[in-house]
């Protein structure tokens, strides 16, 4: 495993995490997602992600029973958790500073843990949301703060807030990026890392699942496709844009052949070189997937710029200055 800073903070992440919207929901047993969890760990990964909402709540508290049983040292991995506000309650909804107090040590609850290493807070108010993160660390709930999905000038706006009233600005954007999700990541992030220290921790480097070889402008079954609740999957890989996606993937077949991996390890490798990501987050069903899926550490070495550009080529869509 290799390690990267967490943005300019110092914190030492793993390159690769683990998230948990898969694989400590609804989707598997808890025996498999600990078996999960196990792999990660003695594979050395140390960064674990979650929300209060993933499979409302359960998510947490499978993580947090199987921390508790497994009995590894608290210093030794990071736990990240996002505030949502999608609760039952008005008071629950949205991202007020009492949602985001109270939310949090309901989190905790769930988690068993003292402390999160970094909350993620979802688009808001900047202002709002500097001053109740800061109150958070303050109060020892968490160490760091970050952003999830906010646009760059959010997140200098947040970063300037913070620094004219001593406030605690963000280090981290959570945000999306694969093949087909280039933009923010490659020509947004890395000017806010520069300027301000920001990392960035990605999310869904498969496209959830798209970018895998299986659907081949069909759906297989069993895949997440025909899951209950993921129509909008099953939709997206039947839309157009879908289907010249899927093409595009088995383009790449012939590439990830060459280099000996499989699309996804070269999806996930290629995610990794971008400048300013600390980490890029799994999201697997099995421990055998896990496993394949850090297969793509050993492709990052053979990603030459060569052959970067034959994908890039291949994919059409590499973002370019407006400057």
């Amino acid at each position: 495993m290799k390690y990267r800073n967490l943005g300019k903070s110092g914190l030492r992440v793993s390159c690769l995490g683990l998230g948990t919207w898969v694989t400590f929901g609804s989707q598997i047993s808890d025996e498999a997602a600990e078996d999960v969890l196990t792999v990660a760990y003695e594979h050395g990964i140390n960064l674990f992600d979650t929300t209060e909402v993933y499979a409302a709540g359960k998510a947490e508290r499978t993580l947090g029973n199987i921390l508790k049983s497994k009995g590894w040292r608290r210093s030794s991995y990071v736990i990240t958790t996002k505030i949502f506000g999608r609760g039952q309650a008005e008071t629950e909804r949205g991202l007020s500073r009492k949602h985001i107090i109270e939310g949090l040590r309901e989190s905790l609850e769930r988690l068993q843990l003292g402390y999160v290493d970094i909350i993620f807070a979802n688009r808001s108010d900047p202002n709002k949301i500097v001053r109740a993160m800061t109150y958070v660390i303050n109060q020892g709930l968490a160490l760091y703060w970050g952003t999830s999905r906010w646009g760059a000038a959010e997140i200098m706006e947040a970063y300037s807030v913070a620094r004219q009233f001593n406030l605690i600005p963000p280090v981290c954007e959570q945000a999306e990026h694969h093949l087909f999700q280039r933009e923010k990541v490659e020509m947004q992030l890395p000017e806010l890392y520069h300027k301000i220290g920001v990392g960035s921790v990605t999310w869904s480097p498969l496209a959830c699942g798209l970018i895998t070889s299986k659907y081949d402008g069909r759906i297989p079954d069993p895949c997440r496709a025909t899951i209950k609740g993921y129509q909008w999957l099953k939709d997206k890989v039947q839309s157009e844009d879908g289907k010249k996606q899927q093409a595009k993937v088995m383009d790449l077949l012939p590439i990830a052949h060459q280099l000996g991996c499989t699309v996804a390890q070269l999806a996930i490798a290629w995610c990794l070189r971008s400048e300013g990501v600390s980490s890029v987050l799994l999201g697997v069903s099995s421990a055998e997937q896990l496993i394949e899926h850090l297969g793509a550490l050993q492709v990052l070495s053979q990603l030459t710029p060569q052959t970067v550009m034959e994908i890039d080529g291949l994919l059409g869509n590499k973002p370019h200055s407006k400057k």
